[in-house]
């Protein structure tokens, strides 16, 4: 196992197997591996969290925007040539939010999730692997073990998209 992860270029792979090759305690490899996973939702919580608060407050500071551009535009109504620059400038600041919005902060979001879930599973498949090693398991019912958290895992994501799939 030891020269196998020489060539291993996953470093959470390598370190929790090191800590397998090592003798570490069996409950203490599932509290160290347990609060890297934690650590990983919360990292990557905070990434996500600012954009969709991006995509939350954008339309309504594009709101703001048009309201302070009406403000100007009646401010100088008694000026016909500036009604419609100010005109331009309170609807383009709505434009700019659902850009904001639609375009950049929701999609990121929803990107940095998805990323997130996958990088989330492979952690966990090998939190589940490195600990079902340790614990001497048969590498075959280790790999369906495997195998059945990854189609519970898509089974579980594909319901949570649709909606229509029974359990």
């Amino acid at each position: 196992l030891e020269d196998k992860l020489a060539s291993t270029k996953d470093a959470f792979l390598k370190s929790s197997l090191m800590l397998v090759v090592d003798s570490v305690e069996p409950e203490k490899v599932h509290n160290l591996l347990q609060a890297e996973l934690d650590k990983l939702d919360e990292r990557h919580g905070i990434g996500r969290t600012f954009m969709e608060s991006g995509g939350a407050f954008a339309p309504g500071f594009g709101m703001i925007g048009t309201l302070i551009g009406l403000i100007n535009m009646l401010k100088q109504m008694s000026d016909p040539s500036s009604i419609g620059p100010a005109m331009a400038t309170a609807l383009l600041t709505t434009l700019y939010g659902s850009f904001l919005a639609n375009l950049i902060f929701s999609p990121m979001a929803a990107k940095l999730s998805v990323r997130h879930n996958e990088e989330y599973l492979c952690r966990e498949l090998i939190c589940e692997g490195v600990e079902a090693i340790q614990a001497g398991e048969n590498p075959k019912f280790i790999e369906e073990k495997l195998n059945l958290l990854v189609a519970q895992k898509k089974k579980k994501g594909k319901k949570g998209k649709g909606g229509d799939e029974e359990e």
